[in-house]
Formats: structure tokens, C-alpha cells, sequence
């Protein structure tokens, strides 16, 4: 299997990377295509983080590199401000990693 990595990509409506007044219903029928256009490019949709009323969303992914990431979303039609490599990161891990081996 294939290693990947995480990735956080924006979309702001105010820059043309969001459809400014989508509903809800709209909103659900744009995520199955994506979702598609994420599996032919063997990227995997964690979720999203979405404002319809500011016109702002906020997408986590697991994808090989991050010219996988853009292929799904060209594929999908959806313009997009940034694609940015990530690591996850919980408060645990951060107490853990910060403690001295006993």
C-alpha cells in the first residue's frame, strides 16, 4: 500500500474558490463528485470544514502527494486557494512527545 500523507486545502468565496449562497443540498451533491474525483486520483476525503453563510470551507485529505490533491479538484471542477502538506497533531500527542523517556 501506498504512503500517505495529510493535506488542508481552502476555499474562501470572497476569492472565487467557493460558490458564494450554496445550500446545504447543494453542498451534499458537490461532495459525492468530489468524492469520486478523489477516488480515481487515490486521494481519501476525511472531511470538511464548511461556512455556507461566510462562503468559507476547510478540506482535510490523505493523498500519495499534493499533485494528487489538485488533480481531484480539477477533476471536480472546484478552484481552490491553497493545498497545504499537514501533520495531525492532538494535544496528547504534543504532552506525550514534550515528556522525557522514564
Amino acid at each position: 500500500m501506498q504512503k500517505l500523507k495529510f493535506f488542508v486545502d481552502t476555499h474562501d468565496h470572497k476569492r472565487s474558490t467557493f460558490p458564494q449562497n450554496l445550500t446545504k443540498d447543494q453542498l451534499a451533491a458537490f461532495l459525492r463528485t468530489f468524492e469520486e474525483a478523489c477516488q480515481a486520483e487515490s486521494v481519501v476525503m476525511l472531511r470538511a470544514h464548511v461556512s455556507l453563510k461566510d462562503g468559507l470551507a476547510y478540506c482535510f485529505t490523505m493523498a500519495p502527494d499534493e499533485a494528487a490533491v489538485r488533480r481531484a479538484h480539477e477533476r471536480a471542477g472546484l478552484p481552490f486557494d491553497t493545498i497545504t502538506e499537514v501533520t495531525t497533531v492532538t494535544p496528547g500527542d504534543l504532552y506525550f512527545e514534550a515528556r522525557p523517556s522514564e
